[in-house]
């Protein structure tokens, strides 16, 4: 035990994040597993329920087997809770309940929350996690009355409505993707309430935590000559940007093909509703098996960009575009800088930024060789967009989960995984503790392009 406790010691905060990571799937496959969770007479193999459970934690919403066949009231309710673990955060959840037994929040637990969530600093760690727990269940807890008030016509008890309800609405906040229709949001396909609701829990879900803790202190007035941070703008920026990117795309890719026949509004409302979900949700109100390759790709590259950081999403996410994006403009005009909204980004956050992207690239490209050799009926577009649905998070696919052999479902749930953790996370963890030089070399430039 002392030799076990020596070595976890040793391990750097992203190791240890990681490994909580692992404990929580772990514990989140019990839970899918106690009894009275299936419904009689359903048994599923034991990779589709570890399955399940990794989706649930990395809250993608990639599924093996259908929810609302296989899950009874309880098991719908065991998920909703392990959704808390991937949505919040797992030192979010571990720090909330610290806080409710009045225990001291040292040192270690501070370092693990500034990397769980992506921060710089040490100072305000604990508040953060307080804020993000507080407005996260206040959003869940109101957008789940309002579905069930909403939707109570449709069900013959207020306790069936309210577990529908709330499950809609935690499954949108969190950008988990699970639905309990078995058939996602396409029954409300002309219900633009429900659209409208639940684009704007996946976004308030998806823009990123500080991001909704600084429009709470803007709107309090608490403090005065409040000024919203560089990251806010540039998240909050490229998010828009991205969305409305995407559904004129989408619109304009499917106005030839799948959308023929359409009303107008409904080729809007279709448009804008998956260019959101895409992003991490992969809630559809739409058959996406009928879009066309064309549209799969768009789609594919929304998913593999995610949502914003410190958020319930996974991806490069959003951040690291908008900074290579800046770098590359800034460049191309001879510029060594970067600025934006009179402030000058780090060359550190430069550098991170195209990491992630590079090894984001690589892993989607090995991932999809791979599973070309253990899925070769399997069309390239659709196993494409079934991995930038397990990295980004998001939970959308063209029906070929089901059908991937043992392999092909371990390879997801490593990507699942992985876009839950996040790449900065998981490239500290193969890294170790990093090391200051005491010294350094004579400097040379190299020939490049």
């Amino acid at each position: 035990m002392k030799i076990n406790r020596e070595s976890f010691q040793k391990l750097t905060p992203a190791q240890i994040i990681v490994f909580y990571y692992f404990l929580a799937i772990a514990f989140s496959f019990l839970l899918l597993n106690l009894p009275g969770v299936y419904k009689p007479g359903i048994k599923i193999e034991t990779i589709d329920s570890l399955f399940t459970a990794v989706s649930a934690v990395s809250v993608t919403g990639l599924t093996a087997i259908s929810i609302s066949e296989t899950y009874t009231p309880f098991g719908i309710s065991m998920i909703m809770v392990v959704l808390q673990f991937g949505g919040i955060g797992i030192m979010s959840i571990g720090t909330f309940f610290w806080l409710l037994i009045r225990k001291r929040i040292g040192m270690k637990e501070r370092q693990l929350i500034m990397v769980d969530h992506n921060q710089y600093s040490l100072s305000g760690v604990v508040y953060l996690i307080r804020e993000i727990v507080k407005i996260i269940f206040l959003i869940e807890l109101i957008g789940g009355l309002i579905f069930t008030f909403y939707i109570m016509r449709f069900y013959d008890t207020f306790n069936e409505a309210f577990l529908n309800g709330l499950f809609m609405a935690v499954s949108a906040t969190t950008n988990a993707g699970f639905d309990i229709t078995g058939e996602s949001l396409m029954p409300y396909f002309n219900d633009y309430f429900i659209q409208i609701m639940t684009m704007l829990l996946i976004i308030l879900g998806a823009i990123g935590f500080p991001v909704l803790i600084e429009v709470k202190a803007f709107f309090s007035k608490k403090t005065p000559h409040f000024r919203f941070s560089l990251f806010t703008k540039i998240t909050t920026l490229t998010f828009g940007v991205l969305l409305v990117f995407g559904a004129i795309m989408i619109y304009i890719l499917e106005s030839f093909n799948s959308f023929k026949g359409m009303a107008w509004h409904e080729k809007i409302f279709t448009s804008i509703f998956h260019s959101v979900s895409s992003r991490s949700a992969g809630l559809t109100t739409f058959d996406v098996t009928q879009f066309s390759e064309a549209t799969d790709i768009v789609i594919s590259s929304l998913m593999f960009i995610g949502a914003s950081p410190s958020s319930v999403g996974g991806g490069i996410r959003t951040t690291t575009l908008a900074i290579a994006v800046l770098f590359l403009i800034n460049f191309a005009r001879g510029r060594e800088v970067i600025h934006i909204f009179n402030r000058q980004i780090k060359l550190i956050d430069v550098f991170r930024s195209f990491a992630v992207i590079l090894l984001a690239g690589l892993m989607v490209i090995v991932a999809l060789l791979i599973l070309l050799i253990t899925e070769p009926n399997v069309p390239v577009v659709a196993l494409l967009f079934e991995i930038t649905s397990a990295f980004g998070t998001c939970g959308m696919s063209l029906g070929i989960t089901s059908d991937l052999s043992t392999m092909g479902k371990l390879i997801i749930m490593v990507l699942m995984f992985i876009g839950r953790v996040g790449l900065i996370s998981f490239l500290f963890t193969l890294g170790g503790k990093t090391k200051k030089p005491h010294y350094h070399f004579p400097k040379e430039r190299v020939i490049i392009g």
